[in-house]
């Protein structure tokens, strides 16, 4: 699927994927770079709190904040290059959980090897792109790459890790097995394995060809109705959704993540409250919703249902500005409505 020589489909989940890459290839205490959570990276990725943050060094490169480029919101490569060659990082690490652009993975490459770092990419959220051909690989870029196997890949929750390096792949092995895990989950395994025998079949890049249109429709939609998509459209199957342009009151109005998560989970459609790059509420509150298409797309929605899913969106979020009567009648309706599109597109299999 990858093209890459070694693999390791043991990892339990993704972040444990990446314990094990960190254990193998750097010391306790050393540098790495990162994209910070609060702008579209991982947990594991230098938050303090997690194993990443507390046994190791994070330095991390910002977006770009300037709102007349065209780039704006989106990887800053000439700030990726300056803060590693200030504090030359062991590792420069690429590929995010919330960030809705393709990432170039040879301009990191470039800056890794100017300052002899080893290229991680945790490519989780767009492995299944990168099967499908939607987005550029990490190979032959990438030192080492990490993954789930759910998500855009499509299935089991697992981790997976992968590389052309001989050496890298024993030294991985080896931290995974016996330094982070002990027996291997086999069912899960076996699951793995249909998934990647799904990925291999034809149809694979079909789909994951209507997983990004249906992404781009999803966030065009939203864009007609006010919203604003963080750095302007997507790329590949995750959006962010600044909640605070559709409010009157903006960043201090009602319509936060946290309620727009709440208010469109009782009308049957699931999100994540999420935070925007420079967003000023709490990691727990947030500005933004982050919403993706894989699951529809699954189902066999299209372009048009894109549309008619943003409209569902909107009316309920509408609603909850206008108050909790309204919010409880449309919120109603918008379930049943939501009920008669899914009847229209069984899960497989049902």
């Amino acid at each position: 699927m990858f093209e890459c020589a070694y693999a390791n489909v043991q990892p339990h989940s993704g972040a444990q994927a990446n314990a094990a890459v960190f254990m193998a290839l750097m010391e306790p205490g050393a540098t790495f770079a990162s994209l910070v959570l609060a702008d579209g990276g991982h947990l594991s990725h230098g938050l303090p709190i997690n194993f990443s943050g507390h046994y190791y060094n994070p330095v991390h490169y910002p977006l770009i904040r300037d709102e007349a480029s065209d780039r704006f919101e989106q990887i800053d490569y000439d700030a990726v290059r300056a803060v590693c060659l200030e504090h030359k990082p062991a590792m420069l690490l690429c590929g995010y959980s919330a960030y809705p652009r393709a990432i170039d993975f040879a301009k990191f490459r470039q800056i890794a090897d100017e300052v002899g770092a080893i290229l991680m990419a945790d490519v989780a959220h767009i492995a299944g792109l990168i099967v499908g051909g939607q987005h550029e690989s990490p190979f032959p870029h990438a030192h080492v790459v990490t993954t789930t196997t759910h998500k855009s890949l499509r299935g089991p929750r697992g981790g997976l890790i992968l590389t052309n390096d001989e050496a890298i792949s024993k030294k991985v092995n080896r931290a995974l097995f016996p330094g982070m895990q002990g027996g291997p989950l086999m069912h899960i395994i076996t699951a793995k394995a249909v998934a990647f025998g799904e990925a291999l079949k034809p149809e694979y890049k079909n789909y994951q060809a209507e997983v990004v249109s249906n992404a781009k429709a999803l966030a065009d939609s939203l864009t007609e109705l006010g919203y604003r998509i963080t750095s302007g459209s997507t790329d590949n199957h995750v959006m962010l959704v600044d909640l605070t342009a559709k409010d009157p009151k903006g960043a201090e109005g009602d319509l936060t993540g946290k309620a727009a998560e709440k208010w469109l989970e009782s009308a049957g459609i699931i999100c994540n409250k999420n935070g925007i790059p420079g967003d000023q509420r709490k990691p727990m509150v947030t500005s933004g919703i982050r919403l993706g298409t894989p699951a529809t797309t699954t189902r066999g929605f299209g372009v048009g249902e894109m549309k008619t899913v943003a409209g569902f969106i909107d009316r309920v979020l509408s609603a909850g500005l206008a108050g909790e009567d309204e919010l409880f009648r449309v919120t109603r309706q918008v379930r049943e409505d939501v009920r008669g599109l899914c009847a229209k597109f069984p899960l497989p299999g049902h």
